[in-house]
């Protein structure tokens, strides 16, 4: 009897929280909470949080920082074989940084009314990007509304 390959069922939920844990890293430094990993399967090739503060850099997001690693780590600038996961909807900064690399999927948890790139266009990915919203939505907007409801108290 041929067994059938194993097949990671619940990929996207476990990549995500490892990228939440990157969001609460940053959480904990008073940065606006956003974590993000980028994978190929279940090989993680980065993994980052904002670090706008930290670097006094408007450019220091989360994907960013690991789009640097990812391409480091395979000694290219192309992302097609990855996967990002970031617990809120990319920026239009962000999502344009990640149509240039060509990245085959982006993942994301919570969606940013405000901020994300749909708000602006929902051209900016790359054509052959596959974009899924909503994994564990619940918690990333949690954490987002937490930092802010923290931060107004302050």
């Amino acid at each position: 009897m041929i067994s059938q390959p194993l097949i990671e069922p619940h990929l996207d939920e476990r990549m995500m929280r490892l990228a939440l844990q990157q969001a609460l890293i940053a959480y904990e430094a008073d940065e606006v909470p956003i974590g993000a990993v980028i994978a190929v399967g279940t090989r993680i090739l980065a993994k980052s949080h904002n670090q706008v503060e930290l670097l006094n850099d408007p450019t220091a997001h989360a994907e960013m920082l690991a789009i640097t690693q990812a391409t480091a780590a395979i000694g290219g600038k192309y992302l097609p074989q990855c996967t990002l996961y970031v617990t809120l909807e990319p920026c239009p900064m962000c999502m344009g940084a990640l149509r240039w690399t060509q990245i085959g999927r982006i993942v994301y948890g919570a969606t940013d009314p405000k901020g994300g790139y749909m708000r602006y266009s929902d051209a900016l990915p790359h054509p052959k990007s596959i974009v899924v919203g909503g994994i564990c939505e619940e918690e990333c907007r949690e954490l987002m509304v937490s930092y802010f409801r923290r931060k107004r108290r302050m």
